[in-house]
């Protein structure tokens, strides 16, 4: 009997862990504190709603199709600001606009990848990306990264068949938060330019990044194009989640390829969003700059309070940008633990078993938290909670 493509991979996990919350009631005194998912809470700032809205009823085109690799002037504008970001060169011909990031990575495996192909992916690893990679046919070969979250570009070399494409990177990391060196970064560059590979690099949180500078310095190699598919979000940056913005930095020729994956799926990215996100890159980079300072701000407040944690047995793997990346100290698995954390501790969050190949022990022995949408006293509330559970 034939599986069908979306019987091959697991339900999602965002869905799944809200479906814990089902027949679970919170007293107003307790109210749930929900760190499973990294998305922005609230709006889009004020003055960018004020200026979808005059598009949408201003400009006529917004309601049309547009052009199936994204709009020229963001296509430009998104450029120019990688190659400033990047101190590189970026052309618009090598940028296309997606319907939101995890569509960048669809793309980016059906332009590359072939049935039964292998992409190289660190665990704990993104989860969408293992179920597109399920979904397409292409074997996600794991890579363990161990207790300090970072892949290792030797062992990836090991792992490199004929049937090898890829080798899949998000930093900052999710789900580990992790801000992967510049010299990570340009290890794992070289090895798949020397192998033949691509190297698919997700930065959907680099505004969120910690460092100063350029993150990597890949976008100055004048031949990047030929390595690098470079994955990107409007989605964090500017609230934009609802409107499915974002993007993809790679060869010219990769994007002719690209171009028919999008014109068949979505034909074009969503119009106001791509308004927006253009809006947002030209008049809200000091707004941005705050929006960095206070995810820097929690960051710090989960560094400075997490001895509490540490005393009842918890341990810091990985921490950086939405994520803290944590292990826990009880006996049963991750996953049972999420479940009871949500009646007995009003907390969900998701466990490593949804960020690691099944059977993996490491999973069994960690969980994510999302702190992006608690303050301070939401983060120490947080941390009371963890700490009180007795199982």
């Amino acid at each position: 009997m034939t599986i069908s493509r979306t019987a091959t991979t697991f339900a999602p996990p965002v869905m799944e862990a809200r479906r814990w919350l089902d027949g679970a009631t919170f007293p107003p005194d307790r109210p749930l504190i929900n760190v499973s998912q990294a998305a922005p809470v609230d709006p889009p700032p004020e003055q960018l709603r004020r200026f979808m809205a005059d598009r949408a009823v201003s400009d006529d085109s917004v309601h049309l199709y547009g052009p199936v690799l994204g709009l020229p002037e963001l296509r430009s504008e998104l450029a120019a600001q990688i190659g400033a970001h990047y101190d590189g060169t970026v052309a618009a011909n090598q940028i296309a606009i997606t319907s939101g990031c995890n569509q960048a990575f669809a793309a980016a495996v059906h332009a590359l990848t072939g049935e039964g192909d292998e992409v190289i992916v660190p665990t704990p690893r993104y989860f969408n990306h293992k179920m597109w990679l399920d979904m397409a046919g292409v074997a996600a070969v794991p890579l363990p990264t161990g207790g300090g979250l970072l892949p290792d570009p030797d062992r990836a070399a090991a792992l490199i068949t004929p049937r090898t494409r890829a080798i899949a990177l998000v930093t900052p990391n999710n789900p580990g938060g992790v801000e992967y060196p510049a010299a990570l970064v340009r290890a794992f560059y070289e090895l798949a330019q020397a192998r033949g590979l691509r190297l698919i690099l997700d930065e959907t949180y680099r505004d969120f990044d910690s460092r100063t500078g350029p993150p990597h310095d890949l976008f100055a190699d004048p031949g990047w194009a030929d390595t690098l598919v470079h994955l990107y979000s409007f989605s964090k940056s500017y609230r934009l989640t609802g409107h499915r913005v974002g993007a993809m930095a790679a060869s010219a020729a990769l994007l002719a390829e690209v171009e028919k994956f999008l014109d068949t799926v979505a034909i074009c990215p969503p119009q106001i969003g791509q308004h927006a996100a253009l809006w947002g890159m030209r008049n809200l980079g000091q707004w941005l700059a705050g929006e960095r300072a206070e995810i820097l701000d929690r960051r710090a407040a989960i560094t400075e309070g997490f001895p509490a944690l540490e005393t009842a047995g918890w341990r810091l793997l990985g921490l950086g940008a939405y994520f803290a990346y944590v292990e826990h100290p009880f006996a049963l698995p991750s996953d049972d633990l999420a479940r009871r954390l949500v009646r007995e501790a009003g907390v969900l969050l998701l466990p490593g078993t949804m960020f690691t190949p099944q059977g993996d022990p490491a999973g069994t022995r960690q969980v994510r938290i999302a702190f992006a949408n608690l303050d301070r006293a939401g983060i120490g509330t947080l941390f009371d909670r963890l700490a009180g559970v007795s199982i």
